[in-house]
């Protein structure tokens, strides 16, 4: 009986892979195993605030201390010199903003002092 189409050639199953590196195979497979089945975490996405400022995440606490050391000696500042400008009830109302403002610097200052001692 006539065959259209002739038999395959007979060769060894192994020698496919005869010229190739058995250890960079091996590699080749775990990347592949691992990007399928083993993929990394998704970064999470933030959600969109509604705050018109924020922090920066990045910010250590060494900074976030100081630049509220600093924010608050300036808020002192301008209710200081505010401060002489009233009389009366108003006068003392400021006074006592003022005092809440050098007792929270005196916080700050004290945990600046904890995180970075000089």
């Amino acid at each position: 009986m006539f065959k259209a189409t002739p038999n395959p050639p007979e060769t060894d199953p192994s020698s496919s892979h005869a010229g190739l590196d058995p250890q960079k195979l091996d590699e080749a497979a775990k990347r592949a195993i691992d990007h399928y089945l083993d993929p990394k975490p998704q970064p999470k996405k933030k959600q969109p605030s509604s705050q018109l400022f924020s922090v920066a995440e990045s910010a250590d606490t060494e900074t976030l201390l100081a630049d509220l050391s600093e924010t608050l000696a300036s808020a002192n500042a301008l209710l200081g010199d505010l401060t002489f400008d009233l009389e009366g009830s108003r006068r003392h109302f400021a006074l006592g903003v003022q005092q809440m403002i050098e007792l929270s610097e005196l916080l700050a200052n004290r945990a600046l002092d904890i995180v970075d001692p000089r």
